[in-house]
C-alpha cells in the first residue's frame, strides 16, 4: 500500500543505553520515544524481536513469534515488585557494547527469581492476565516453552539431535517431556508474558506519540527453532534426519563468486498451499498484533528462491525454484485486509519480482550508500525514484554513513561530493537531507547516521560471523540540539504533518 510522505529512525532495542549490558523496553526507550516526538518523527524501524541463538543474529531465531527475554527491562520488574532494588545494585559493571554472553550470565538469574517471586507472591489480576496470555497465545507458546526446555535439558543441541521420539515431535514423547520439564516449561512462559506486558506498554507509548514501529519479517526461519521442529512437514527435511534437503541462500554474483549459503530450511509450499497458507496467515496476524508496519526481509524470495542442495559447501549449485508469492499475498490480504509491508527489494531483482512487489503495491527500498558508483539509470540515485518507495541513507547491514564515506577513494569521495553540494554540517546530514528532499513517501535513517558516528557504530558486516549487533549509544546522545536539527529537516521537507 502506498504510504503517507514521513520519517523516521531505525534503531533496534538492543542498542538502548542501560545497566544491564544490553538495550531493554524500560526507560531509556520511553526516552527515545519521546526525543522521536520532540524530532518530528512517525516511525521507530526496528529489527526483529525474536530470542536470538547461534552468532545472536536477530535473523535467525528461536521462533518467528516469540520475544527476546534479554530485552525485559529489570527495573520495569522491579516496579511491579518482583525485583528489589538490591537485585539490580548486586549486577557488575558491563560494557557498553553488548557481550551477549555476559548479559545471559549475569540477567539470566534476575529473571529466574522474578519468576519465582511471580508464582509465589503476584497479585490476582498479574496471574489471570498470565492465564489469559498463555491460553490465547496458546497455538504457539505451548511448543516453543517445551522447544526452549528441551534444549535446556539438552544442553543447547539442536532438536535434530535429541532422541528420536522427541526430534520427530511424537505425542507420547511430547505429553512425557511436558510433564518433565513443567517448571522448566512455566518460566519460559514468564517470560513470554513478561516481554509481551513490557512491549505492548511501550509500542501504546509510542503510538500515543504519534509513533508507528516498522517490525520486520525475516523471509526464513532458523533450522534450531520451535516452529521447524513442531511443523517439520512444512519445511523440505530429511524425514530421517531431521536436516534441510534443501538450504536458502542466494547464487555468486559480483559481491562474492561462490554466493551467500544461509543454510535455512527451505518451505515445502505445496504443502503450505494445501492447507491454505494457513502457517503463514498466524504469522503474520501475530506479528501485525506487534507492530504497525511490516518489512519483509528478501522479499524476492517469494516470487522465486534459490535452492541449495543439503551436503554443499557453498552456494553455486543451486537452482532458482518459483515461490506462489502471488497467491499467498492475495489470501493475506483476504483474511487480514490492506497490508501495511515494505519489500526489500535490494540487489538483483527481475522484473517478475518487481511485478508482484507493484501488484500489491509494497513500497521497495533505495539506498543512498549504493548510488553513486555506477550510471545515471542507476536505480538509487534519487532522480529514479517514484514516491511510492522507502529511503535509507543506509541499513543495518551497510557501514555507517562516516564510515562509508571515509573509506572510499578520494575520487568515489570526489562523486558523492558534486551531486551533495557539500555542506558544513558533515557527511552525514548531507545524506539525511538528501534523503528527506526525495519523492520517497518515507525516509528512515539509522541512529548512528543522525549521530555522525564512524565505523566502529555499525551494527552488522554480514561477511563476519562473530562480533555483530552489539552497539549501543551513549545515555547522553540524544540532545535537545540533535531532536531540533532532525525536526527542522522533517518540517522543511514535508515529513512533519503526515499521520496515517
Amino acid at each position: 500500500m502506498p504510504f503517507p510522505r514521513s520519517s523516521g529512525v531505525l534503531l533496534h532495542p538492543s542498542s538502548f543505553p542501560s545497566q544491564f549490558g544490553i538495550g531493554d523496553l524500560g526507560p531509556t526507550a520511553y526516552q527515545f520515544i519521546d526525543f522521536l516526538r520532540a524530532a518530528g518523527q512517525r516511525l521507530w524501524q526496528i529489527l526483529p524481536l525474536g530470542p536470538t541463538g547461534y552468532g545472536d543474529s536477530p535473523y535467525q531465531c528461536f521462533s518467528a513469534n516469540a520475544g527476546n527475554p534479554l530485552l525485559i527491562s529489570p527495573e520495569q520488574l522491579r516496579d511491579i515488585g518482583l525485583l528489589t532494588n538490591d537485585d539490580l545494585r548486586q549486577l557488575p559493571q558491563l560494557p557498553l557494547q553488548v557481550d551477549y554472553g555476559w548479559v545471559i550470565h549475569s540477567k539470566e538469574p534476575l529473571l529466574r527469581k522474578a519468576c519465582q517471586q511471580f508464582r509465589s507472591q503476584a497479585d490476582a489480576s498479574l496471574q489471570q492476565a498470565f492465564a489469559d496470555f498463555c491460553q490465547m497465545q496458546a497455538d504457539w507458546l505451548e511448543d516453543y516453552a517445551l522447544f526452549r526446555s528441551l534444549k535446556d535439558a539438552h544442553r543447547g543441541a539442536s532438536w535434530h539431535q535429541w532422541e528420536p521420539p522427541i526430534a520427530h515431535h511424537e505425542p507420547e514423547a511430547v505429553e512425557a517431556w511436558r510433564s518433565k520439564l513443567a517448571d522448566e516449561i512455566f518460566y519460559h512462559k514468564f517470560l513470554q508474558f513478561e516481554f509481551s506486558r513490557q512491549w505492548t506498554g511501550l509500542k501504546a507509548y509510542a503510538n500515543q506519540n504519534g509513533v508507528e514501529v516498522l517490525g520486520d519479517l525475516p523471509i526464513y526461519l532458523a533450522h534450531d527453532s520451535a516452529e521447524v521442529w513442531a511443523h517439520s512437514d512444512l519445511f523440505c527435511l530429511d524425514s530421517e534426519t531431521g536436516l534441510p534437503t534443501q538450504m536458502a541462500g542466494v547464487p555468486p554474483d559480483y559481491f562474492s563468486a561462490t554466493g551467500q549459503l544461509w543454510g535455512n530450511p527451505l518451505y515445502n509450499w505445496e504443502r503450505m498451499q494445501e492447507d491454505d497458507f494457513n502457517w503463514w496467515i498466524q504469522r503474520f496476524r501475530k506479528l501485525f498484533e506487534r507492530v504497525d508496519l511490516v518489512r519483509i526481509d528478501h522479499f524476492r524470495g517469494f516470487e522465486a528462491y534459490w535452492a541449495v542442495p543439503q551436503g554443499e559447501a557453498t552456494a553455486i549449485n543451486g537452482q532458482w525454484l518459483l515461490a506462489p508469492g502471488k497467491q499467498l499475498f492475495t489470501r493475506l490480504k483476504d483474511e487480514l485486509g490492506t497490508l501495511p509491508i515494505i519489500a526489500e527489494d535490494l540487489g538483483v531483482i527481475t522484473p517478475e519480482v518487481e511485478a508482484l512487489r507493484d501488484e500489491f503495491e509494497f513500497p521497495g527500498m533505495k539506498v543512498l550508500h549504493f548510488a553513486f558508483d555506477s550510471q545515471p539509470d542507476n536505480p538509487y540515485l534519487p532522480f529514479n525514484y517514484t514516491p511510492n518507495c522507502v529511503v535509507y541513507t543506509g541499513t543495518h547491514d551497510n557501514d555507517t554513513t562516516v564510515g562509508w564515506f571515509n573509506k572510499r577513494s578520494p575520487d568515489e569521495q570526489a562523486r558523492v561530493q558534486r551531486y551533495l553540494s557539500e555542506s558544513s554540517q558533515g557527511i552525514h546530514w548531507d545524506l539525511v537531507r538528501l534523503a528527506f528532499a526525495t519523492v520517497a513517501n518515507q525516509a528512515i535513517i539509522p541512529l548512528q547516521d543522525v549521530l555522525g558516528l564512524g565505523s566502529e557504530a555499525r551494527m552488522n558486516e554480514p561477511s563476519r560471523a562473530a562480533g555483530n549487533w552489539g552497539w549501543r549509544y551513549q545515555a547522553d546522545a540524544l540532545t535537545e540540539e540533535l531532536s531540533d536539527r532532525l525536526r527542522h529537516l522533517t518540517v522543511l521537507y514535508g515529513r512533519f504533518a503526515s499521520k496515517r
